[in-house]
């Protein structure tokens, strides 16, 4: 079943009822459910997730990280805190046993829609048509099931933010040039790193079903899908300037699905996980403006009140389709397992399964 068949059925319409629970009810409720199933039950959530809700968390990290760890588990219901792709990659990986639920169906990723099955599989034509064999498809595991199914049967694999070098290194290890999905940015960033020319780099526009390139096309290394993370993007070098001239002690720090400029204007980049332990490490009294999701700015600040932390955008907001997983969605599918009912599970069709662990496996296997 499709995403849009999904969001149709009445399986994933929260019951009025949830919405007139306080807090303290709901919290309450929860802790009673988790008590009650104990080890049969897992609850990963994203570091973007709210304050409500990662109280809750079994585990708590990135969205590969959390799939692993969920797979690793003897419990039979996973109910994933954290946007539908992640869902996909915790079932891909999972048991046969386990059943993979995400609380609101509504908790998408724009970024990982930014690219289907049927702009894929046209591009891929195109750019064989111009460059023949001599492409390998990479796609950052924020990505649907589909599009790393893609990739795993024409030979590529997924990446991560923390091992995109060794993985786009990898992929021109093989052929002569490389296909990145969705992410512009990450793939951008990632290259350049490696010594790779932005004169070296193309991007295929899916819309316009067109490749954006100014030059010869035989100098293309790296071929980037016109896509990107709506919240990264609101990053800008004004946002950098801004803070360099209002706290010049502060020490910019960014995710690398910001777009390259702001990646080279700031001191520092990397993943999630390198954010927060270069936070984690960094000594008391030192400033840090953070560029990624206010919900993990405001959680590193809380947890280090001895250092001076800020968004780098101040008007920057929470990830809105991460938030849709709040405490009444919570709450509601933990009580439908209660009564032995699996509401927004989670299922990637067999084949397609089978083709995306094959790019996960890769990577993992290259890690």
């Amino acid at each position: 079943m499709s995403m849009a068949q999904l969001l149709q059925t009445n399986q994933s319409m929260l019951p009025e009822r949830y919405k007139q629970l306080t807090d303290k009810e709901m919290e309450t409720r929860i802790t009673a459910i988790k008590t009650t199933l104990g080890d049969d039950l897992f609850i990963p959530c994203h570091h973007y997730q709210k304050d409500e809700v990662i109280q809750f968390a079994d585990a708590s990290g990135d969205s590969l990280q959390l799939a692993q760890v969920s797979a690793k588990q003897s419990a039979s219901v996973i109910v994933f805190c954290g946007v539908h792709f992640m869902a996909e990659t915790a079932d891909i990986l999972s048991k046969d046993n386990q059943h993979v639920i995400l609380p609101d169906l509504r908790a998408g990723c724009s970024m990982a829609d930014m690219a289907n099955d049927q702009q894929t599989n046209e591009a891929w034509q195109v750019l064989q048509a111009i460059f023949g064999d001599t492409i390998l498809p990479l796609t950052y595991v924020n990505s649907t099931a589909s599009i790393k199914a893609f990739v795993g049967r024409n030979g590529g694999a997924t990446v991560t933010s923390s091992n995109a070098k060794n993985m786009v290194k990898w992929a021109l290890e093989q052929k002569q040039r490389l296909l990145f999905l969705p992410d512009q940015h990450l793939g951008r960033n990632t290259a350049y790193e490696l010594g790779i020319k932005l004169k070296e780099m193309a991007v295929w526009d899916p819309i316009h079903r067109k490749l954006e390139y100014d030059g010869d096309y035989q100098q293309i290394k790296v071929i980037l899908w016109k896509g990107h993370c709506s919240v990264h993007e609101n990053f800008t070098v004004q946002n950098i300037a801004q803070v360099r001239k209002e706290h010049p002690n502060m020490k910019i720090i960014v995710h690398p699905e910001c777009s390259h400029e702001v990646v080279q204007k700031s001191d520092d980049a990397g993943s999630t996980k390198y954010i927060i332990e270069t936070i984690e490490r960094a000594g008391s009294g030192t400033e840090w403006a953070i560029g990624t999701e206010m919900n993990l700015v405001n959680r590193i600040r809380k947890n280090h009140p001895n250092k001076k932390i800020i968004s780098l955008n101040p008007y920057m907001c929470p990830c809105l389709t991460m938030n849709r997983i709040d405490l009444p969605h919570l709450l509601w599918v933990l009580e439908e397992v209660e009564l032995g009912k699996m509401c927004n599970r989670i299922k990637v069709e067999k084949n397609m399964a089978m083709d995306a662990k094959i790019a996960l496996d890769r990577m993992l296997q290259l890690s």
